[in-house]
């Protein structure tokens, strides 16, 4: 059952979400700019699980609603064309892969990339944070967490698992004729 919070809390869950929602824009920018390199997957790790607890904590709490039954119009949408074009060139040769669409009600395989994900992310993140910084701080909240069911908790999740996904394979594949030495020099010592 989702907990029920005053406006103070929900205030206080708004402003948390909103550092959050900070560092995760921050990190995926200066990574998507080559601003730490050899760090960039773990970093991304790091940033996305950060990302997804503030999204549980989300979904723990009651469904958010505004005073004003509309969406005040938060601005200009966050161009997020940059950002998927250089994470893509950052992840070419395993920016695409392949997820179960709706994996309680359906067996449907479709396509989607990393690049794609993140920027997905940052745009539904991005629009919180320009209510919130508007002072619109229940909008804010309202928009995290409806576009946290809605989009970017399910795209942070899966852009979570194949980043940790390919940072296992970079650690943990070697060579045949690596691990036989390896196997070798274990059996030998």
């Amino acid at each position: 059952m989702p907990e029920i919070a005053s406006d103070s809390e929900l205030r206080e869950v708004a402003e948390q979400v909103s550092t959050q929602a900070r560092t995760f824009l921050s990190t995926t920018s200066q990574v998507a700019s080559g601003g730490f390199p050899g760090a960039e997957l773990s970093l991304l790790i790091l940033a996305t699980s950060d990302l997804l607890s503030a999204g549980a904590r989300l979904a723990a709490i009651v469904d958010v609603v505004p005073v004003e039954r509309f969406e005040p119009d938060a601005g200009r949408e966050t161009d997020v064309d940059p950002l998927r074009t250089a994470l893509a060139q950052m992840f070419d040769g395993f920016d695409d892969y392949v997820e179960v669409s709706d994996p309680v009600l359906s067996d449907e395989v479709t396509p989607a990339t990393i690049s794609g994900d993140l920027a997905c992310i940052v745009a539904e993140v991005a629009k919180g944070l320009q209510h919130y910084d508007e002072g619109h701080e229940l909008e804010g909240l309202w928009w995290w967490q409806y576009s946290y069911l809605s989009i970017w908790g399910e795209r942070a999740s899966s852009a979570l698992r194949v980043l940790q996904g390919v940072l296992a394979h970079l650690r943990l594949d070697v060579a045949d004729d690596v691990a036989a030495e390896a196997e070798y020099d274990a059996l030998h010592a």
